[in-house]
């Protein structure tokens, strides 16, 4: 599930007042003891994250299973199980007996954030049936810009006007890529934004929950909470809107085998953000969640043959850049540029060959992306050429 995922995403950078989805107490609780690289947990999660997206996209779009809210309330369904599971038959979510959890809370609390968690699953959901997985990234990166809002709104933090004028660069940049997009679908487009909203909503409405020390709760154990009301919800809306269209043979055109390995990869994504907590950086993880979304966006093209403009990838540019930027600072930056710059030179001295490889590498599939996106402005007709061709002979003859 995409916004299980993204929940996880944005509550790890530490420099912005991006809300998170548990309290920070649980995230700074010591890790447990491993032998294996924190490279191993960036990979999981950055691949885990892009497969289900990209899991999604395929069945519901190019398998042609078209009942989203249907996919939704599986995979909610799957995870309610799985983590009662956990829950009975092992310690990965004992955690959950120290969260003062009682029936009031959760109608008061845990159903409404639900509700707002449910629309945000549909609309990204509905998204993948009218835009490219490329041009949804992009959207997605107004995200922390909408939780800023929201915080103000709802009134959690003071308005800041050096904060908005930081982040207006990721609006900018987005604003560039939609113009540039070449299959732009409003109705996509809208089911887009409105999932950002409830999303930044459920955010905001979350850290007003857990901003008590009381409520220690990890990505994990927020979704044994969260899943059950979710899959209610989701299931109720699908039976009215779906179900009577649907028939056991969209299931069968997907595969039963399809459908149950995309709710365990979403399943163990969320796996995957219990471990990587703690092990790694908010730098680490900011810029891994920006290399994520430029894989992913190079994979739409080479998977689902999504044409992406120049002037998308320039904008999409400017959005990355304002994102890193609005949450590591200025200061921050410099730093980390500066001791980028060493390293890279150190590395220089150690293997001069193959850092002109890696440059080499770099500049080279740069330019053939800004080719092949500037190739979907000046596509070669021969058709067209051929028709203007005939009419010119045909005049000339009479």
């Amino acid at each position: 599930m995409e916004k299980e995922r993204k929940s996880a995403e944005v509550d790890r950078a530490t420099q912005a007042p991006v809300l998170p989805t548990v309290n920070p107490d649980a995230e700074k609780a010591a890790p447990p003891k491993s032998s294996l690289h924190p490279a191993f947990y960036i990979a999981t999660w950055i691949g885990l994250s892009s497969s289900v997206i990209l899991f999604n996209k395929w069945i519901l779009d190019t398998a042609g299973f078209r009942f989203p809210i249907v996919l939704t309330t599986w995979h909610l369904g799957f995870a309610t199980l799985m983590t009662q599971i956990l829950a009975r038959f092992t310690s990965v979510l004992d955690s959950r007996k120290k969260v003062p959890m009682t029936g009031r809370i959760y109608l008061r609390a845990i159903v409404p954030i639900g509700l707002m968690f449910s629309l945000s699953l549909i609309c990204g959901n509905l998204t993948y049936l009218y835009l490219s997985v490329s041009f949804i990234q992009m959207l997605k990166a107004t995200t922390p810009v909408a939780v800023l809002l929201a915080t103000w709104t709802m009134g959690l933090a003071p308005p800041n006007m050096k904060t908005l004028g930081n982040v207006s660069f990721i609006v900018l940049g987005v604003i560039i890529a939609s113009v540039g997009e070449i299959k732009f679908v409003l109705i996509g487009f809208l089911f887009q934004i409105a999932g950002i909203i409830f999303e930044a909503i459920r955010l905001t409405m979350v850290q007003r929950l857990l901003s008590s020390a009381e409520f220690k709760m990890d990505p994990l154990v927020s979704l044994y909470y969260f899943a059950p009301a979710c899959a209610v919800m989701n299931g109720l809306t699908a039976l009215f809107v779906e179900v009577p269209k649907m028939g056991l043979s969209d299931l069968e055109k997907v595969g039963y085998f399809n459908l149950f390995a995309n709710a365990f990869v979403a399943f163990a994504l969320n796996v995957s953000v219990v471990f990587l907590i703690g092990r790694t950086s908010s730098l680490v993880l900011t810029l891994s969640g920006v290399l994520k979304d430029i894989l992913l966006v190079l994979a739409s093209m080479l998977i689902f043959r999504d044409p992406v403009s120049g002037l998308q990838f320039f904008g999409y540019s400017i959005a990355l850049g304002g994102l890193v930027y609005y949450k590591l600072g200025a200061d921050k930056l410099k730093e980390y540029a500066s001791e980028g710059s060493r390293q890279w030179a150190d590395y220089g001295n150690r293997s001069p060959i193959m850092r002109k490889l890696l440059t080499f590498a770099v500049v080279f599939v740069t330019v053939i992306i800004l080719l092949g996106g500037l190739g979907s402005f000046f596509q070669y007709d021969p058709k067209g050429y051929a028709q203007k061709l005939s009419g010119m002979l045909t005049n000339n003859g009479q």
